[in-house]
């Protein structure tokens, strides 16, 4: 059975232009031809295309996209094999980034008021604008980050130095937790787990639990994130991964 090049372009969501354009490059030349000339595609085909978007979609050109589907030491298990693991490493890329909203949306619009001075004088050692282009980049268009970023138009310099010293009072009690060798199943641990989970939602925007969970995972998985969580004390950012979910169970079981 083949297919004209309208029927596939309805099928992959991708214009005729480009068809034509894939086929013109030799990057997908379809297998038949009408008795008009027209283009005809097989499933070989079809085979062949969905693999190209894989890769488009994964950013590749299409000069290597060619180059990877006419390796001849390459067969279809490989090239999905490779896809997933690419894929998979986006995602992890991008679960990554959850946590780094939190921070950056910190930092976003307070400087309108502020000298640069006043700004390090607020976020002491962190640079505020740190991570504030790569979360607008990832998190532009969630409503999270809209949330955030209408809430921080409204905060003075006063409200940054609250919300700041909120945030060392929690990581001294916290830090001290840890010393203590308190386990992070234990209620003190839950506790402040909650209350960092509500700090979020009071000050930036509403973090359910799944949320708070994927939170955790990301101070641990994001080198810097679990940097600035170790900075307060060492195993820090793994004991409170450990607090959320364990927080997160008890409120949700």
């Amino acid at each position: 059975m083949s297919y004209s090049v309208g029927q596939v372009a309805g099928f992959a969501a991708v214009t005729v232009r480009t068809l034509h354009h894939y086929d013109d490059i030799g990057l997908l030349v379809p297998g038949e031809r009408s008795h008009a000339g027209h283009r005809r595609y097989n499933d070989a085909d079809l085979d062949r295309l969905q693999q190209i978007l894989f890769y488009r979609e994964l950013g590749f050109p299409l000069e290597e996209v060619a180059a990877l589907l006419d390796d001849p030491a390459a067969d279809p298990r490989v090239h999905l094999r490779r896809q997933h693991e690419l894929l998979t490493a986006r995602i992890e890329k991008l679960r990554k980034m959850a946590a780094a909203v939190e921070h950056a949306m910190e930092a976003r619009k307070m400087g309108i008021d502020l000298t640069p001075e006043e700004r390090f004088e607020v976020f002491g050692d962190k640079d505020p604008e740190q991570y504030a282009e790569e979360a607008e980049q990832r998190w532009g268009g969630t409503e999270a980050y809209a949330e955030s970023q209408r809430r921080a138009a409204t905060y003075t310099k006063e409200d940054w130095k609250r919300i700041q010293a909120e945030v060392d009072d929690w990581g001294r009690r916290y830090a001290a937790l840890v010393a203590a060798g308190e386990p992070p199943s234990g209620e003190a641990a839950m506790d402040l787990a909650e209350e960092h989970r509500q700090h979020i939602s009071r000050t930036y925007f509403e973090v359910p639990y799944e949320m708070h969970r994927c939170f955790g995972e990301m101070y641990v998985s994001d080198e810097r994130f679990k940097a600035f969580y170790d900075s307060m004390h060492p195993g820090l950012a793994e004991h409170l991964k450990e607090a959320i979910r364990t927080n997160a169970d008890r409120h949700t079981a």
